[in-house]
């Protein structure tokens, strides 16, 4: 596994990758084992265009690998259809993906997302309008937002 890192207005991101990305994420530090090749150069430097306004999707999705399980990658691909500026609820997302019960397991699908900002988590909020929570942390998750246009009280 090869793995770039840089640094992005939340802080240092981290893309795992091999053949494609495995996993793009938040770190606290910089490894110095660091390795950049094209594939990195293309989500970095899609990411930064997200953190400065200039992208609202993300281009070359075939180019991740996700690993999880059936249920984990239905949710995943059903966070990718929410659209930027937007929010979905979990039990909208249980609905998209035909099991209306499983708010609770795509709660716990969409915490364990591998790919940060490309798969939108931060866009699901809960069924009441509050803000739910993320993996990197609600101040995290409102950032996120906040480039979206969506302000969310603290």
């Amino acid at each position: 596994m090869k793995y770039g890192f840089f640094e992005s207005p939340l802080g240092i991101i981290k893309i795992s990758y091999e053949a494609k990305i495995r996993k793009i994420e938040l770190v606290d530090e910089i490894d110095e084992n660091s390795e950049e090749n094209e594939l990195f150069n293309i989500f970095k430097d899609q990411i930064l265009e997200y953190f400065e306004g200039k992208r609202t999707n993300f281009d070359h999705l075939e180019l991740l690998d996700p690993k999880g399980t059936a249920f984990q990658k239905s949710v995943w691909q059903a966070l990718l259809k929410i659209p930027y500026g937007k929010t979905s609820s979990y039990k909208e997302i249980a609905k998209t993906i035909g099991n209306p019960r499983a708010t609770q397991a795509v709660g716990t699908a969409i915490g364990k997302n591998p790919f940060l900002i490309i798969i939108p988590c931060h866009r699901v909020i809960k069924a009441d309008g509050s803000l739910g929570g993320f993996a990197y942390g609600r101040e995290t998750k409102r950032k996120l937002l906040k480039i979206e246009g969506i302000n969310f009280p603290l």
